[in-house]
């Protein structure tokens, strides 16, 4: 079992993060809980960054908080110098909530509301990423109402796919967000927004795809932009300041995935930014990433603990935790692979192979497959790795279940930043039958 960043087993055989035991984080905040480890999530923010600074080529790494967005997470972000890409009027309150500077956030989104963009105006954010007609338009009137001008980049999609899970491809032709660069929507979103005067275009943004473990796709984006670019020089003199090419950048979740470092992403997408910008005689613009998943989902794991246990003769053992879709929606949502052992056996040799069920009502609430571990008893505590990105922001309260809290671990200290839902928590916005009939 390959661990991640500061994990280990110390010598009482359990797993340990951050410096903290496990056993003794759950004996404190209970189960389920997700753990952060926050040196991990600093060591990958400062190897996107080290490679822009060490190569010389302006740039801004936006963390992609739909990935894992608290308030402690965006000041962590803030902390080590990382912009911020939001994608809802929620993710945009908790930046701002949390402190983050305004002129470092970019709003992404396929319908932004009016109402979002409202607030995002009136807070002076750094950038728009437009992603529709619709939004061009909404965008130059809200902000002729207010005599303001925003910096905007147009989202495109450049006609590649990205080889990853079909519900998670951006990149292609047929898809909800961008204007299409090849059927002609990019040519007129261009000319559209270079004629609205409370628009400043500062360029063009693109997303091919998530858990992406190789060069290939960011580098044939990057090559049919420019050729784009290229167009928009010679007939619309336009010169492009920005090039965002997105995120999507993969991570080890199993044995059965070979992710590349953050540095050679970077390094080669500079290198083809770089090459064909000399080649038509550009401006080399300012390069954007957004990294999510390969800032926090390494570095964050869930422990549970192990509930029921029922066999079936000659098929399967089943073993259930006290979680599962309610609080890790992705093996339901897209079939994902995650790897885990008992934290309190971590040394244990694997006796017996089992499959991890959730606890909701649904058949399809199942996290892992066929799991070799040791012989399991009732309250031993389960660490699935590999659960920060996409954990916490898709956990759900189905069959009233709580939401469990978030620890950051680092340096032997462990600290709550989000708190356990209760089950007042959860009844607290209802309202009774006889007092909506009186209203």
């Amino acid at each position: 079992m390959q661990l991640h960043g500061t994990a280990k087993v110390n010598n009482r055989g359990h797993l340990e993060i951050g410096g903290m035991d496990t056993v003794a984080l759950v004996e404190q905040f209970g189960t389920p809980l997700y753990v952060y480890d926050v040196a991990l999530i600093r060591e990958r923010a400062q190897s996107f960054k080290k490679t822009f600074e060490t190569l010389g080529v302006k740039a801004q790494v936006a963390y992609a908080s739909k990935a894992f967005s608290t308030v402690a997470m965006v000041q962590l972000a803030d902390e080590e110098g990382l912009s911020l890409d939001v994608v809802s009027g929620g993710e945009l309150f908790t930046a701002l909530s949390a402190g983050f500077p305004a002129e470092k956030i970019h709003f992404h989104g396929n319908n932004k509301s009016l109402e979002e963009l409202d607030m995002a105006i009136e807070k002076e954010i750094g950038c728009f990423v437009v992603d529709n007609f619709y939004e061009l338009e909404l965008l130059d009137e809200l902000c002729r109402a207010r005599e303001k001008v925003v910096n905007i980049l147009l989202r495109v999609t450049p006609g590649i796919e990205a080889h990853t899970h079909d519900y998670i491809l951006t990149g292609q032709d047929d898809s909800k967000f961008g204007f299409g660069l090849l059927n002609g929507q990019a040519d007129e979103a261009i000319s559209i927004a270079m004629s609205a005067k409370n628009l400043n275009l500062l360029g063009v943004h693109c997303h091919i795809g998530s858990q992406i473990f190789e060069t290939t796709g960011f580098l044939v984006a990057a090559k049919k932009i420019f050729e784009k670019l290229k167009e928009w020089k010679d007939e619309k003199s336009f010169e492009a300041k920005v090039l965002n090419l997105g995120g999507g950048f993969g991570i080890r979740y199993t044995s059965e995935d070979d992710p590349i470092p953050a540095s050679q992403y970077v390094e080669e997408i500079i290198g083809e930014v770089r090459k064909h910008a000399d080649r038509y005689q550009m401006t080399m613009p300012e390069i954007w990433i957004e990294p999510g998943r390969s800032m926090v989902g390494d570095a964050g794991t869930t422990l549970y603990r192990v509930g029921s246990r029922k066999e079936v003769p000659n098929v399967r053992q089943y073993l259930a935790v006290d979680g599962g879709m309610s609080d890790n929606l992705r093996p339901a949502l897209y079939q994902a692979k995650y790897e885990a052992i008992l934290a309190n056996k971590a040394l244990e040799e694997p006796e017996e192979t089992v499959s991890i069920a959730g606890k909701c009502c649904e058949s399809g609430d199942m996290l892992i497959w066929d799991l070799p571990l040791p012989k399991s008893e009732s309250a031993d505590i389960l660490a699935v790795f590999c659960t920060g990105a996409y954990g916490y922001s898709m956990a759900n309260n189905y069959n009233r279940i709580p939401r469990p809290p978030v620890v950051f671990v680092e340096n032997g200290k462990a600290r709550l930043v989000v708190k356990r839902e209760s089950y007042e928590d959860m009844v607290r916005l209802d309202l009774p039958l006889k007092e909506i009939i009186k209203k």
